[in-house]
């Protein structure tokens, strides 16, 4: 909870896949803008490996691909715009936003916050790092996490999902540990940055239950691409 906020088990159904497609699209066209190939586009890299897992199907990743780079006749051009705000109980919130119509984005937003509160550009972030992260599993169960995050050059390691690992690295050397990292054995399943809670808010019962609608309610905007929350 304290880096991306994920509602667990929405990709297991038809539309929520569909929803997981629109925002990898998005991502993949605002990636190729820097360069069509992601051999040396870090960032398409990450995108086309995110889409990849998903299983999106190969035309639709390569036809976002020659949208992003202007190949194509038709164009949209994706804005990144960033709010922060709290959700009830004071917990914070920043929201990344990929849109082609800032003001529909802003009204959305605005109204998604009315049970919580939106704020100005620096009120959460201060609270948060930015940091790259990604997620590995071991080449074998004796493998060492802290050695493996030395030898990579990440800056600290945590205790993943199911006997995985979780990366932290400085957000320009994102690329670069995830590729040490593979040398080494490890098979990454997810890199992106994100912004990590320095103090998480620990809620539980009705009042986790009412900040996790809050931010499920968020996430099914189309224009919400990611969505980071201190909550632990």
């Amino acid at each position: 909870m304290g880096a991306q906020w994920k509602h667990k088990g929405r990709t297991e159904n038809a539309a929520a896949k569909g929803k997981v497609f629109t925002k990898l699209v998005k991502e993949i066209m605002v990636a190729a803008k820097g360069g069509a190939d992601p051999a040396s586009n870090a960032r398409l890299r990450m995108a086309v490996d995110a889409a990849r897992k998903a299983s999106m199907p190969r035309d639709t990743l390569e036809r976002a691909i020659k949208k992003g780079s202007g190949q194509l006749d038709e164009q949209v051009n994706y804005e990144v715009v960033t709010y922060e705000g709290f959700a009830p109980h004071q917990v914070p919130v920043i929201v990344e936003c990929l849109t082609e119509n800032k003001n529909r984005t802003a009204t959305n937003i605005r109204m998604l916050f009315r049970k919580g509160q939106l704020a100005s550009s620096g009120a959460v972030s201060w609270d948060f790092n930015r940091l790259g992260v990604i997620e590995a599993t071991p080449p074998s169960a004796d493998a060492d996490a802290e050695t493996a995050a030395i030898e990579a050059g990440a800056q600290d390691v945590e205790k993943g999902e199911e006997g995985g690992a979780r990366f932290l690295t400085a957000p320009a050397d994102l690329d670069a540990v995830g590729r040490a990292l593979a040398t080494q054995g490890w098979t990454v399943s997810a890199s992106q940055l994100a912004w990590i809670s320095k103090n998480p808010v620990h809620l539980e019962g009705e009042a986790r239950a009412e900040v996790e609608a809050f931010l499920e309610a968020l996430d099914e905007d189309d224009d919400v691409q990611t969505l980071f929350a201190g909550l632990r």
